[in-house]
């Protein structure tokens, strides 16, 4: 079968030329996080398909981030290609069970349905998280970090330091300006993964998140709002804190203006819940794999 190039960064893929291919196959590891753009790319995947009517086969993985559903649903005024789809920040389904959903929900340009087959993955259940054999991207270099990245991706709206350009991305985070705890790190240039890290060569002052365990994850379940919050608080200059691509990361704007006020965690995810309800409904319909409790 021919290779058909297909970019997941974050920015839309162009279209591909299917008229010399009999099927497609989808074959990426995704984490599990709505702003981690391959299930961007496969919805414009499953879309090309539909309109060319060539059938597509994804080779389903497990998904290590899978076991809950936790944070704001987007809001479609926020729609980008770093969140395409209605579902909360972390959506808790494989991607073979979240393009069922695609279909299935008529997200589709016109509500157009791709001739869909997924290949599901044996031995899987939504009740555990999978050490992955490969990275799936060069900034999420092992278990730790991807288990950390919906909590630490939503840094990267902000003036935040989320260790690019060190060994440990998606591990620590920090700014220059933080208060010194006993912990910092330089970024550097990192070829094939952080060519222009932000504060280059500047020593970054943060917080050390490498001693964290997985069980520490499968107990909580959730998106860690704190450490956000913490560095919101310490930053001196609250109205710079924030940038534009913070609100497309979240799929809304009521989080900004939530930390912006001062609310807590716990009152932060209080509004979530109906939401959140609703969407864990609407999944049960798609899970290919037996849920977690």
């Amino acid at each position: 079968l021919p290779v058909i190039s297909l970019y997941g960064g974050s920015k839309k893929p162009k279209p591909a030329d299917l008229s010399d291919v009999d099927v497609l196959i989808f074959d990426l590891q995704d984490v599990g996080v709505r702003f981690y753009t391959y299930i961007s790319t496969m919805h414009y995947v499953m879309e090309a398909c539909a309109e060319n009517n060539k059938p597509l086969i994804i080779l389903d993985r497990p998904n290590p981030n899978g076991f809950y559903v936790d944070g704001p649903v987007l809001d479609t005024a926020y729609r980008s290609f770093v969140g395409m789809h209605p579902v909360p920040l972390v959506h808790g389904m494989t991607i073979g069970e979240f393009a069922q959903m695609i279909n299935g929900e008529g997200w589709l340009k016109g509500k157009i349905q791709c001739n869909l087959t997924v290949i599901p993955c044996k031995g899987y259940t939504h009740s555990m998280t999978t050490a992955l054999p490969v990275r799936p991207s060069p900034n999420l270099p092992n278990h730790l970090s991807i288990l950390l990245y919906p909590s630490l991706g939503l840094f990267e709206g902000t003036v935040v330091s989320v260790g690019r350009g060190t060994d440990y991305p998606f591990q620590v985070f920090g700014f220059p300006n933080f208060p010194d705890k006993g912990f910092r790190y330089i970024p550097v240039e990192k070829r094939g993964a952080s060519l222009n890290p932000p504060y280059k060569g500047k020593p970054v002052y943060g917080i050390d998140l490498r001693d964290y365990s997985v069980n520490y994850f499968l107990d909580r379940r959730e998106i860690i709002l704190d450490w956000l919050i913490y560095s919101y608080n310490n930053y001196p200059e609250k109205d710079k804190f924030f940038n534009n691509f913070f609100n497309l990361l979240a799929g809304t704007s009521v989080l900004r203006q939530q930390i912006e006020n001062g609310l807590t965690p716990s009152e932060i995810r209080a509004t979530w819940q109906p939401a959140l309800e609703q969407f864990k409904l609407l999944r049960k319909k798609y899970l290919l794999y037996p849920d977690f409790e």
